[in-house]
This record gives C-alpha cells, sequence and structure tokens, in this order.
C-alpha cells in the first residue's frame, strides 16, 4: 500500500485530513502515529471546522516542517527554502484541486458551529476529502522522493 493508499484508508477509518497525513507519514517525520496524530487532530475541517486552509493540506505542511523544518530563528536561506516548497506544494494542490481553502474546495459549504459531522455512508458520499487527502499524499510523496 502507498503513503497515498493508507492516507485515504485513514480518512475512511473517521481521523480527519490532516491527521490521515500525518498518520500516513509519520516514519517521515520521526514520530509515532499516535503523536502524529494528536499534533495534527485540531487541523481537521479546514482548522477546527472554520473551513480555512485544508486539512490535507496543513498535513503535508507539518511534514515538512518535521522533516525540513528550521530552528535558528536567522536562518534565512533554510526559511526561504521551506516557504518555497510551501508554496510549490500549495501551488500543485491547488492546479489539481481549484483552491487550498476548505471551504471552496467543498463548493462554499461552511458548516457553523464547532461539532464534527458523523461520519456516515452519507457523509462520505457527499464529501470530496477522501480524495484530496489522496491527492496530498500523492503529490507529498512525489516531493520527498525527489528531495
Amino acid at each position: 500500500m502507498t503513503k497515498a493508499e493508507n492516507a485515504r484508508q485513514l480518512f475512511l477509518q473517521g481521523y480527519n485530513c490532516a491527521q490521515s497525513i500525518a498518520g500516513a507519514f509519520c516514519q517521515d517525520m520521526n514520530m509515532d502515529f499516535n503523536a502524529a496524530i494528536k499534533i495534527a487532530s485540531p487541523f481537521g475541517g479546514g482548522m477546527g471546522r472554520l473551513r480555512e486552509v485544508c486539512g490535507a493540506v496543513s498535513g503535508m505542511f507539518m511534514v515538512l516542517g518535521a522533516k525540513y523544518g528550521y530552528t535558528e530563528t536567522a536562518d534565512k536561506q533554510q526559511k526561504t527554502k521551506l516557504y518555497y516548497s510551501v508554496q510549490a506544494l500549495a501551488k500543485e494542490f491547488t492546479n489539481i484541486n481549484g483552491s487550498i481553502i476548505c471551504r471552496e474546495i467543498l463548493g462554499g459549504k461552511i458548516d457553523c458551529g464547532f461539532v464534527p459531522d458523523d461520519r456516515t455512508e452519507e457523509y462520505y458520499k457527499t464529501r470530496p476529502c477522501a480524495e484530496k487527502v489522496y491527492d496530498a499524499a500523492c503529490i507529498l510523496e512525489k516531493y520527498l522522493s525527489e528531495n
């Protein structure tokens, strides 16, 4: 199973979009599965159901940070390299999906409130999220193999 397939499976098991990416790439982050999904947990629903940046995209960026992040605040070269990578991955995701913004991907749907939807058969029929997770994981797999 590829990491992209694993990420999609994690989503279908009930993990949010960010958790699905973080869980599939936890070894790349040098984290155990539970630590990775716990850190990623607030980023589902476009950051706590705010419908902002897609959780799958946030998950990609978490993996980049864990793998290529900087610790020296004055390291402009490292920051520049990381920010370039973030923007390149965001652009690739946008080219495939039209946006990195959750509510735009969901067709303008903004669910009010903070209570997550039940993961029912109907939920999975109306949400493109499993495929967006798959797309993000494919993009990230390719990036990591080339870098």
